[in-house]
C-alpha cells in the first residue's frame, strides 16, 4: 500500500504565500506521476496540479497557473506545492496523490491532506 502524508497548511493571509509537502515513506515519489487535487468547501474535487515522474516536468490548471510551482526534492523524497499570491478561492484541503494518465489524469491513491485557509 502506497502511503502519502501532506503537511504545510494553515492560515494565510491573501496575497501571502504557503508550501505544502508530499511525503511518502513508503515509496520513491520520482517514480510516480503526482498531482495535488483540492477539495474546497461545497465543492467537487479539483486537479489542479500536476508533477510527472523521472524528469519532474509540471503542469497547473487555470485556478493555480501563475501563482504556484510543483517541484520535487529527490533527497527528501518530496513533492511540493508552492503558493503565492494566495487568494480566498484557494481555501480548501489539498492532498497529493499518484496518478496515471495525462497531466495526472487518473488518480490511484492520495493523502488524508493538509488544510488551507485564507482569510483576512
Amino acid at each position: 500500500q502506497v502511503q502519502l502524508v501532506e503537511s504545510g497548511g494553515g492560515l494565510a493571509q491573501p496575497g501571502g504565500s504557503l508550501r505544502l509537502s508530499c511525503a511518502a515513506p513508503g515509496i520513491t515519489l520520482r517514480n510516480y506521476q503526482i498531482a495535488w487535487v483540492r477539495q474546497a468547501p461545497g465543492n467537487e474535487r479539483e486537479r489542479v496540479g500536476c508533477i510527472s515522474s523521472g524528469d519532474g516536468y509540471s503542469y497547473y490548471e487555470d485556478s493555480i497557473k501563475g501563482r504556484s510551482s510543483i517541484s520535487r526534492d529527490d533527497g527528501k523524497n518530496t513533492v511540493y506545492l508552492q503558493m503565492d499570491s494566495l487568494k480566498p478561492e484557494d481555501t480548501g484541503v489539498d492532498h497529493c496523490g499518484t496518478s496515471a494518465g495525462y497531466r495526472c489524469k487518473a488518480l490511484i491513491e492520495w493523502g488524508p491532506g493538509t488544510e488551507v485557509t485564507v482569510s483576512s
